[in-house]
């Protein structure tokens, strides 16, 4: 479907605010709709055939004569227009900006934010989790902007630390990997073998695999533990 003309987004608006009691009138000044009831502040709303940057900074810029800014998009289906709209309602509602979409088939208005002033709630499980990754991660092995495949995670380097120590010795038990190379969990990460890179050979006892070998010629040897700090509570 081809997008709705921002003309066509304003009767369905208008009729909307109209409904909540307000006077509403196109166009006056930059302002592409304005809503006044009574004495409360005027409502401002800003139309644009899809949600882009300039439209944000129209509303920012609006938001220096009323706090009450909406912009307003027309209504899309799809997952992808599902997931973009989330990320644009979050964003909104960091900015104080209020959110509305119209359904083009009728002219339905749905209001997804608000304005309001933003208080973030802080995740502390996921603040937890950055430090102790953070604090677990070995040197600096990758670049800001890579992309998730081959990201070098913590975890990543406890995984070559063990398949380092199997290249070099051969087929080892659980313990003895763990206490050689620093890693508490060898024997866990050998049994998951998340990478296939780890095979069982006997109770207790494990081998590289071709793929494991591969993989060291990819990501490099990482040796054992001489400097790790303990991960954070």
């Amino acid at each position: 479907m081809s997008d709705a003309p921002e003309e066509a987004l304003y009767a369905p608006v208008k009729a909307f605010l109209e409904g909540q009691g307000y006077v509403v009138k196109g166009e006056i000044g930059a302002v592409d709709v304005m809503a006044v009831r009574g004495e409360d502040p005027p409502v401002l709303v800003e139309l644009k055939n899809r949600f882009t940057l300039s439209l944000v900074h129209q509303g920012i810029a609006r938001q220096a004569v009323s706090d009450a800014v909406y912009l307003a998009v027309p209504h899309k289906t799809g997952r992808r227009a599902y997931v973009a709209m989330r990320d644009n309602a979050a964003l909104c509602r960091r900015l104080g900006l209020g959110l509305m979409t119209v359904r083009q088939r009728d002219g339905f208005v749905d209001v997804m934010v608000d304005p309001g002033p933003y208080k973030p709630r802080k995740s502390k499980a996921h603040l937890g989790r950055l430090l102790r990754e953070f604090q677990r991660r070995v040197g600096d092995p990758t670049k800001g902007g890579s992309t998730r495949t081959g990201l070098v995670t913590a975890y990543r380097q406890d995984v070559l630390r063990v398949a380092t120590y199997l290249a070099d010795h051969g087929a080892s038990k659980g313990a003895v990997v763990a206490k050689a190379t620093g890693v508490g969990n060898a024997t866990r990460i050998m049994a998951d073998d998340h990478y296939g890179w780890f095979e069982r050979v006997s109770t207790g006892i494990y081998a590289l695999t071709p793929a494991g070998a591969d993989g060291l010629t990819l990501y490099g040897r990482v040796d054992a533990m001489t400097e790790r700090k303990a991960d954070l509570p």
